[in-house]
């Protein structure tokens, strides 16, 4: 039965009418059972994708690097191969000092500097003064740097492919293998 035959069962069923009291909390107790199933159904969909993480990420990779393999055909047709991956995340505790390295290495190219302003309501004039004033004229200007996600996944495996040493920790790297499986 889908989820939409039984919302419609259960807007038949339940029924309110303005005397009937018992109805509205017969909806709430149903509105309860359904919020419970909801997070039943989420605890065993976050079990079941860890569960595929860890099939496709290690147990298929490392039983094909058993066998000296990178792909496999299955009876159905279906191709399954393992390909590099990459992931990268700079934690906020070590922005600046990620930051550094990149600009120490000669990779601050991949670093997004921003300068922003905020002015008031009527400040118009004064944002157009800024424009050429800016320099030592004491606004109050926010800088704000960061390297966008897909940059840095790109970089790591940029660096990685090119055997270029980094200190991967530093950019939360992380560097596996994961199956992939393409139906016939």
């Amino acid at each position: 039965m889908s989820l939409t035959n039984i919302f419609e069962e259960d807007a038949k069923v339940f029924q309110v009418k303005d005397d009937d009291l018992s109805g509205l909390s017969s909806l709430g107790k149903r509105a309860k059972e359904l919020e419970k199933e909801i997070l039943d159904i989420e605890i065993e969909l976050k079990d079941r994708k860890e569960k595929y993480r860890k099939l496709t990420e290690e147990t298929i990779p490392e039983a094909l690097t058993s066998f000296n393999m990178k792909s496999f055909v299955m009876d159905d047709g279906s191709k399954v191969e393992v390909k590099a991956f990459y992931s990268a995340s700079i934690s906020e505790a070590r922005r600046a000092e990620a930051f550094q390295w990149l600009r120490d290495h000669g990779f601050d190219d991949i670093i997004k500097n921003t300068v922003s302003v905020q002015f008031g309501r009527g400040e118009d004039e004064l944002c157009v003064r800024l424009l050429n004033l800016l320099g030592g004229q004491g606004f109050p200007a926010n800088q704000t740097e960061k390297v966008e996600p897909s940059t840095l996944k790109a970089w790591v495996k940029e660096q990685t492919e090119r055997g270029n040493a980094f200190p991967q920790e530093l950019f939360g790297a992380y560097i596996g293998k994961k199956a992939t499986i393409k139906s016939a």
